[in-house]
């Protein structure tokens, strides 16, 4: 794909602001990406790829080359790890895991540099590189220029040729004279022939499919998204066009000769009205559900049919026989009218049975999760109470090593393969799609133990150990780097932050934080680390500081209103959200929000429950908030989601259960 930019990967535009995006490529990628329908980018721009909606419109830039190509579109929403391993021999994971799907919107030539660049110059950031946000007025812009470089669909051959379907399937005919004139026939309505072979277009249900799946995505594995086929590369064709029954003929062009026009119109007629009478004739309407027309309206119905097979039948044999081609497609018009009317009554039936089934299937789905839980409470139990015989093991200490997927909108948890051991008071990174945990502890000791959750194949792997042991640690991933920040070990508290460098294959200390942190919260915006809160050994803090890592030092901003420790910091919208947490005194349920570019917090609305010691994480332009402490020892039970223009609302939730010292992340 395109070079990697580590200078400044977005221009952070709001959902609404953004128009359009710019993927690159390069010689050796261009095929794969066309061909394909993906294009792909490095994993911080997932910071805007993942606000891209299907229908946005996309353009594609050659490094090697310089040029611009398009117009295309995006084909599915923005995710990470649509192919794993794009653009890799298979072997090794991919170092574009920002992807979408696209399909062309119109073939234009490519364009050169110097002639697009005016048009986004206020995207370039040094003399060659450029932002690949566009806003929608420069997003109009490259599409004009685009389509005056328009080629005309009979000049090109789409990529992906060989999705392409035909119409209709070849006519069979016991004339031997007609198997050698290979004649073409003129390309009926698109519903209809749809309607005749029984299928509708298998690219836009696997989308939907797909579109309706990712609005109740939490926590989400990219290798349990339901790859759609795409066969959005073929040329659309319009009333207008031709379409060939012999897969070696050309396209037709010019004037068809309208005496075989109307000979194979004719013999095409014939065959539906024998297909549909036959159909109609072994139909059993009882079993499919669909309503018995009175035995005269069926009888005169296939009379008519019987008296249009019998003209035609005679025109085959003597010419002299008159038919009316427009009483022909009236009768045909009529039957087709009667069958989509049926085959609605039936898909609306069938609809219905889906969503019972789907319905009852969340329920088993609860309930068999449930079962899963207590088991391994009771396990969890039976190993603490034989690992301490002469200590007394409280009923509510039940710390677990579960992995759990958790879709908010059908509140519904699946299991997923547990830790190699129990772990609380952990940090959680995200890399290259896959899921870091280090530190925390089990209540009586600390690791400094990290191990890594691959989704593709469900199982976890061993990592290069902290420098130290340590819980109550954060942790954030900058520049394919993970870093861990803060932490203590019941003794100590730390300032210290350590960074995880594949590359190298083990953790290095870096600059450390101006205070020491335990419990804090930290996240990363705009390629900027930021830590929050937390406890110094004597109290809790309202300070906030931030680490660039092009700078390499630590820099306090604004502090907090309220100060916080155990709380929760996310991203949404390019400002920092700060969740709950303990002031010191008793658990909070404010929530505070930092804007960079006002370099100010401002309180926002509270959240409807108190609670520390949660977890968050953002899905589909929302905050979701489960579990944690509320008031002593009180476990949450309780989710809430918060959105700009709703607010806060509590969702009614069977599925989680009480849990804290827990963490959330979005994949």
């Amino acid at each position: 794909m395109g070079e990697r930019n580590t200078h400044a990967s977005a221009r952070n535009l709001q959902k609404s602001d953004l128009g359009g995006v710019i993927f690159g490529c390069k010689n050796n990628t261009i095929n794969e990406c066309l061909s394909k329908q993906l294009f792909g980018l490095p994993s911080q721009h997932f910071l805007y790829v993942r606000k891209i909606d299907p229908g946005l419109p996309l353009f594609l830039f050659n490094y090697s080359d310089r040029k611009l190509h398009g117009i295309f579109e995006s084909a599915s929403p923005g995710r990470l790890n649509i192919n794993p391993y794009g653009w890799t021999d298979g072997k090794e994971r991919t170092q574009y895991p920002a992807q979408v799907q696209i399909r062309v919107r119109l073939q234009c030539q490519p364009v050169l540099e110097e002639k697009f660049k005016p048009l986004i110059l206020a995207n370039y950031y040094t003399n060659h590189h450029f932002w690949f946000e566009l806003d929608h007025a420069q997003t109009r812009k490259l599409m004009s220029l685009l389509a005056s470089l328009a080629i005309a669909p009979s000049t090109y051959i789409p990529w992906n040729t060989a999705n392409q379907r035909k119409v209709f399937p070849p006519l069979p005919t016991s004339d031997k004279k007609e198997e050698g004139n290979r004649f073409k026939l003129l390309a009926l309505d698109v519903e209809c022939a749809n309607f005749s072979s029984g299928a509708s277009d298998s690219s836009d249900a696997a989308f939907s499919a797909d579109g309706a799946r990712e609005e109740d995505e939490f926590l989400q594995p990219s290798a349990l998204e339901i790859e759609r086929s795409n066969n959005h590369g073929s040329r659309k064709s319009d009333s207008s066009n031709f379409a060939s029954f012999d897969g070696d003929d050309p396209l037709l062009k010019g004037h068809l000769d309208m005496n075989l026009i109307d000979q194979d119109e004719k013999g095409l007629i014939l065959m539906k009205l024998k297909e549909l009478a036959f159909n109609n004739e072994h139909r059993d309407f009882s079993s499919t559900g669909h309503v018995n027309k009175p035995a005269v309206e069926r009888d005169m119905h296939f009379e008519d049919l019987a008296c249009i097979g019998e003209k035609m039948s005679s025109e085959e044999k003597n010419e002299e026989i008159p038919c009316s081609s427009s009483h022909c497609q009236v009768i045909i018009t009529e039957v087709l009218v009667r069958e989509m009317e049926e085959l609605k009554a039936f898909k609306t039936e069938q609809t219905l049975r889906m969503k019972y089934l789907e319905q009852m299937l969340v329920e088993a789905e609860t309930e068999i999760q449930r079962l899963k839980d207590h088991c391994i409470m009771v396990e969890s139990a039976s190993s603490l109470t034989m690992e301490h015989k002469d200590e007394k093991v409280e009923s509510s200490d039940k710390w677990l090593s579960t992995l759990d997927l958790y879709f908010p909108r059908g509140d519904v948890r699946k299991s997923l393969k547990p830790m190699n051991c129990v772990r609380s008071y952990a940090s959680t990174s995200l890399l290259n799609g896959e899921l870091y945990i280090s530190g925390g502890g089990d209540g009586q000791l600390w690791y400094n133990t990290v191990e890594s959750y691959n989704p593709t194949n469900d199982q976890w792997t061993l990592r290069p150990s902290l420098n130290g042991s340590k819980g109550s640690l954060a942790g954030a991933t900058v520049n394919n780097k993970i870093f861990a920040i803060g932490g203590g070990n019941g003794v100590d508290c730390f300032s210290e932050v350590e960074m995880l460098d594949l590359d190298i294959g083990q953790w290095i200390r870096t600059r450390s934080m101006l205070r020491k942190r335990f419990a804090l919260a930290a996240a990363e915006l705009n390629g900027v680390l930021y830590a929050s809160g937390g406890y110094d050994g004597n109290d809790y803090m309202s300070s906030v500081e931030r680490f660039d890592p092009r700078e390499h030092y630590w820099t306090r901003i604004a502090s907090m209103n309220t100060r916080r420790g155990c709380h929760s910091l996310v991203v949404l919208d390019g400002k920092l959200y700060a969740l709950g947490g303990f002031d010191g005194s008793a658990m909070v349920p404010s929530i505070e929000i930092y804007d960079p570019r006002l370099g100010s917090w401002m309180s926002g609305e509270p959240m409807k429950h108190s609670r520390g010691y949660l977890a968050a994480a953002v899905v589909k332009e929302s905050i979701y908030v489960i579990g944690g402490v509320k008031i002593g020892d009180e476990i949450v039970d309780t989710v809430e989601r918060f959105k700009e223009s709703q607010g806060w609302e509590e969702i009614n939730s069977r599925a989680i259960g009480k849990r804290c010292f827990m963490s959330a992340i979005t994949l």
